[in-house]
């Protein structure tokens, strides 16, 4: 999905998921139950690259189901939404995330304050997903 920048809205949103560090992946549960969770995560393109704990309950979620979504925290006045809607599912054949310099940069302060290296990231996030949104809304 491309967004459209024409919009003033395409182009905040475009902005906001090129720089922000943080966004929420929600997927559903074995009992239909909506699971939000935090994640860091690279826009590439069209899709977004996540990468995750193994044997964790997104990734179990995901198997069952790849309907996700991925939400940027809004301003604390009710505005400045971004939410997406798609598809998430893993991606074996992605580099490690060592391997993607521009994730390392991106995370490359929050690496240090969490007390890992590149290296130690890629051990223990080593399962990388691909979020495909095909809707983007908000305001």
């Amino acid at each position: 999905m491309k967004i459209d920048t024409a919009t003033g809205f395409g182009k905040r949103a475009a902005r906001r998921l090129g720089s922000e560090t943080i966004a929420w992946l929600v997927t559903v549960d074995a009992d239909g139950t909506p699971r939000p969770i935090p994640v860091w995560f690279l826009r590439d393109g069209e899709t977004f690259l996540i990468y995750s704990q193994p044997s964790t309950a997104k990734l179990r979620n995901l198997a069952r189901s790849p309907k996700a979504a991925l939400h940027l925290d809004g301003d604390g006045q009710g505005g400045d939404i971004v939410i997406l809607t798609g598809e998430a599912q893993a991606a074996p054949h992605t580099p490690t995330a060592d391997h993607v310099p521009a994730y390392v940069e991106k995370y490359r302060a929050g690496l240090k304050r969490i007390g890992m290296t590149p290296a130690s990231f890629a051990r223990a996030y080593s399962v990388a997903l691909r979020f495909t949104p095909t809707r983007l809304d908000g305001h």
